[in-house]
């Protein structure tokens, strides 16, 4: 059993550590050849036929396909699955004059069950069949005559997103209910997840997985790609479907319908995993030649009342769970896992690119009903660990026998265009405060020339749930056009203070609330 901290990213590691394996040859040209083969059966299918199937499944035991103890394919060692490599000659639609191609990943290693993939035309389906001739082994010692499978570990898209001569990938579904995207000029960084279970409460946390997909043939002049996907876990299962358009913004329109098989009192609705090891709040801690490393960099809410709250993230010395709340519980208008830094300069590290992963951006659509935003941040002291989960935690739960339907964009790109463009916080630093023990915070806001220089119609209102605030003032920076609020803490005897600090003029809400968790 994984231990309780964790349990959240397990699977997030082996993607992220699989995924810097696989995806050499990313850029595959146009001339490609020679199709997979199909299983000889087809069936129809469509989205409605989809739901009834993920609602019998629902009435059933959960029985998850895995590889045979004995499977060749589970000995596989690190080194031999690392070795397999898709042959970009096999591509789905490779030979054929359609904006998006399909390459697979070989099951095996950590992948142990399998994942039926089918590819749709006109309304009929039919499935891939597992196939060693589609991989190059290398030199890797495997008995290639001894793999055998039900199905590939996942797939990935590619699409001509940064010039017309290459597909590039810019789309992974590989590991339980994982996922991953980038826009273009991008580098991979967060995931995505098909739903979380009972990820902060008592228990274990439980890894829904699609078992199954469904991808539409493209016409040549599309620019989505649309994915469908069977969901299925120990206390649910799901139908989804992904509407993908790449571009400067890659959008997923995400339509999904599930179905309990016991009742589920902690989900996690559009759940996001990321990475954040150290940034100015933490630097001292790590001694490292990086400024700092993280995929994202702060948890951004607008609530449904149209405040808009920064969260800055933190790798703490112990797990850590927060919610944002509302009075009403009303669902926000959009959260999201942010990396504002986009400059190499921030970061300083030229393989990592840190400053080219992108922002993912929730939009919820339709009706969600009440609930809250929760945030979990784990200890980590590696950057191949992903230890940031944030996710919409519906009130109540899940009831068995009731279906529950969840639509709502998802925004892979920058992390600008989803905060406000005056009094956007641009960065946070901390550090001991000169002459006494106080924790001081410097937080930075854009676009400070608009401010008034008045004291008496600018206010920064600087609050915290333990200690004291010990001193507050703000300036205009001249050399970068910001607003720099100064707060100071005197933690007493606390453990744990929240701060919040908002600004106002002429006594109206001006720019995003801050809101930061201090631990001892």
């Amino acid at each position: 059993m994984l231990p309780r901290s964790t349990r959240p990213v397990y699977w997030a590691v082996a993607v992220a550590v699989l995924l810097l394996l696989l995806v050499a040859g990313l850029l595959v040209s146009r001339s490609l050849i020679a199709p997979l083969a199909f299983e000889p059966d087809t069936s129809s299918f469509s989205q409605h036929w989809l739901e009834d199937q993920a609602r019998e499944l629902a009435s059933k035991p959960f029985a998850p396909d895995t590889l045979a103890d004995d499977s060749a394919l589970r000995a596989l060692s690190y080194d031999q699955y690392r070795s397999i490599r898709f042959d970009p000659n096999h591509a789905v639609w490779g030979d054929e004059s359609r904006p998006f191609q399909l390459q697979l990943f070989h099951p095996g290693f950590l992948h142990t069950t399998p994942v039926g993939i089918h590819l749709v035309e006109n309304g009929v389906a039919r499935r891939l069949d597992f196939d060693t001739d589609v991989f190059n082994y290398d030199d890797s010692s495997i008995d290639v005559n001894s793999l055998s499978a039900d199905g590939y570990a996942g797939f990935r898209v590619h699409h001509p997103i940064n010039t017309a001569e290459y597909y590039d990938e810019f789309l992974v579904f590989l590991g339980a209910s994982y996922f991953r995207a980038v826009a273009k000029n991008q580098f991979y960084g967060l995931s995505a997840r098909g739903l979380a279970v009972n990820t902060v409460g008592d228990g274990d946390e439980e890894f829904p997985y699609f078992s199954d997909f469904w991808i539409e043939q493209p016409a040549s002049d599309d620019s989505a790609v649309i994915i469908y996907a069977l969901l299925d876990s120990p206390s649910l299962t799901g139908a989804y479907r992904f509407t993908v358009t790449p571009g400067i913004e890659t959008v997923m329109d995400v339509d999904a319908s599930l179905y309990p098989r016991v009742d589920t009192p902690r989900i996690g609705v559009a759940p996001l995993t990321s990475m954040f090891m150290f940034d100015t709040t933490n630097r001292a801690r790590f001694d490292d030649f990086r400024n700092a490393v993280h995929d994202s960099n702060g948890l951004q809410i607008q609530q449904a009342n149209g405040e808009h709250i920064w969260r800055p993230l933190a790798n703490p010395a112990h797990w850590q769970a927060s919610s944002f709340e509302t009075a009403d519980s009303a669902m926000p208008a959009g959260f999201g896992l942010m990396q504002r830094r986009d400059a190499f300069e921030q970061f300083n590290d030229n393989e990592a690119r840190y400053d080219k992963r992108p922002s993912l951006w929730v939009e919820p659509l339709g009706e969600w009903g009440t609930g809250h935003v929760e945030l979990l941040e784990i200890p980590t002291d590696g950057e191949y660990q992903d230890n940031i989960v944030a996710y919409w935690q519906p009130s109540g739960g899940l009831k068995v026998g009731q279906t529950y339907r969840y639509q709502y964009r998802l925004h892979w790109g920058a992390a600008s265009a989803y905060a406000p463009e005056q009094g956007r916080i641009t960065n946070t630093a901390s550090g001991r405060a000169l002459g006494g023990n106080d924790r001081i915070y410097v937080i930075d806001y854009s676009d400070g020339s608009a401010l008034p220089t008045s004291t008496d119609a600018l206010r920064i209102n600087a609050s915290t749930s333990a200690g004291t605030i010990t001193d507050v003032s703000g300036t205009l920076v001249e050399a970068t056009g910001h607003y720099q609020a100064y707060v100071k803490l005197n933690p007493g005897e606390a453990d744990l203070a929240e701060l919040r600090v908002a600004l106002e003029v002429n006594g109206q809400p001006w720019g995003e609330t801050w809101l930061y968790r201090w631990t001892r």
